[in-house]
């Protein structure tokens, strides 16, 4: 699990990135690479961005558990 959440955590980053980018330059790197927003495989990417977020809520409660 620790894995998954590793790599749902640099999903969460490279999101907050892009995000950082749309608003700093109006740049959608994800759109940018994939073609457009609406392309298929761009809307699988923000899914897949979207989904890491969730699995990373309980990172912020782990700090807590743990003392």
């Amino acid at each position: 699990m620790e894995t998954i959440k590793k790599i749902a955590l640099v999903l969460v980053i490279i999101g907050a990135l892009n995000w950082a980018l749309v608003g700093l330059f109006e740049l959608d790197l994800v759109a940018t690479i994939f073609g457009s927003a609406e392309n298929m495989i761009a809307r699988i990417v923000y899914i897949l961005i979207g989904i890491c977020g969730l699995i990373c809520i309980p990172i912020l409660f782990d700090d807590l558990d743990k003392k």
